[in-house]
């Protein structure tokens, strides 16, 4: 799926896509925030939810922060914030993901036993928790369930699968069974895999739509993947030696590259993008995390969506990152706004702490905006 079909502009000529960037975008009525739904941005839902994470330097939580300690800015505008309270009393779905193929044939012994470990980030609250394995293909180990005796069964009795590891399919996978939740729910990832994706047939624009249009909290912990596979995915996909994605058209603005495969009205994007500070700001990030997925999925992934990536080597290393993330999960502070002229396709998001130094924040860093017309996955 390329930009333009996502952001809609092929069809208009250069002064409409100008008039268009800057027109402002009729915002839907006002509804009640509702923190469980998926926070797709379109004419009817403008709610843009952000977690957020703060820790000391030492890596311990902070709770004592309000809504006007955070400056949230998206595409570089500050937002009017509000914080909102007692979420961590909502009930949660989860999807674990693990990697059966690959280098994850080598890691299955390391996922038996984890039923505590599970317990534990769940909390005391209403839950349901499915299980997905992957190898070139993902697959439904175990459907939503409220008992998490069957989600370690699941775990211990995971079988070698194939070479591939389609960590991007996966993913995908796991986002769409979490949109079919319930509203109230919060949803969550936990993701088990090597660094680099091998035989995803969902393309990176599309698979970064899927990750960023949901209020999907990932956590991933992740092996590294071995040099020999790295070598050979980059090589077959062209990679080795070349430049990452270039900002723009090679021979400059409103030209056409004759030696891109990218249509015109793309091209057409970017040029404008140049022009628009906050389109230009927009692009560059979906430049660079589609550049940070074709290194380190997992960790790209936890990036998106204000959660938390950990590496691990062995059984030992991985109870431990769990058992961060369990006092994690329900410790985050959710922060919303509602933009006031959305663009379609990408948006960058930065949350930063007023005058405290000291202290480091981890949150979304971007959202998606549908184009009008399209049926978003889920509306508030």
């Amino acid at each position: 799926m390329r930009p333009v079909a996502i952001l809609g502009f092929s069809a208009l000529s250069v002064a409409m896509l100008m008039m268009a960037a800057s027109a402002q975008t009729k915002e839907a009525a006002p509804t009640e925030p509702n923190i469980g739904a998926s926070s797709v941005i379109s004419v009817r839902s403008t709610l843009v939810v952000v977690p957020a994470l703060v820790k000391t330097k030492s890596g311990s939580l902070v709770f004592t922060l309000k809504a006007d300690d955070f400056t949230v800015k998206d595409d570089g505008i500050a937002q009017t914030l509000r914080m909102e309270e007692d979420t961590d009393s909502q009930p949660i779905a989860m999807v674990v993901v693990v990697e059966v193929g690959g280098d994850g044939v080598g890691h299955l012994a390391d996922y038996r036993g984890l039923g505590p470990l599970l317990d534990a980030i769940l909390g005391n609250v209403p839950h349901r928790v499915a299980v997905v394995d992957f190898d070139s293909e993902p697959e439904l180990l175990q459907g939503f369930t409220t008992n998490t005796e069957r989600v370690s069964s699941a775990l211990n009795q995971l079988e070698p699968g194939d070479k591939g590891a389609a960590v991007l399919d996966a993913m995908s996978f796991a986002v769409d069974m979490l949109r079919k939740q319930p509203p109230m729910y919060r949803r969550a990832i936990l993701l088990l895999s090597e660094t680099l994706d091998q035989g995803s047939h969902v393309e990176l624009t599309e698979a970064l739509h899927a990750l960023s249009d949901t209020n999907t909290s990932i956590y991933a912990v992740g092996f590294a993947s071995t040099k020999t596979e790295v070598l050979h995915e980059e090589r077959k996909l062209g990679w080795v030696g070349q430049p990452e994605l270039p900002p723009g058209p090679e021979h400059g603005c409103f030209s056409k590259d004759p030696n891109s495969d990218e249509s015109r009205g793309t091209q057409n994007f970017d040029c404008l993008a140049e022009l628009l500070p906050p389109l230009r700001l927009a692009k560059m990030v979906e430049i660079a995390t589609r550049n940070s997925l074709r290194k380190n999925v997992p960790e790209t992934c936890a990036r998106l969506s204000g959660g938390e990536f950990f590496k691990f080597k062995d059984a030992k290393s991985l109870r431990r990152d769990l058992f961060t993330i369990s006092n994690d999960v329900p410790n985050r502070y959710v922060l919303t706004f509602r933009p006031e002229s959305p663009h379609l396709g990408l948006h960058a998001l930065t949350v930063e702490l007023k005058d405290r130094p000291n202290l480091h924040v981890d949150s979304r860093t971007e959202y998606w905006v549908d184009e009008p017309g399209a049926t978003p996955a889920a509306v508030n």
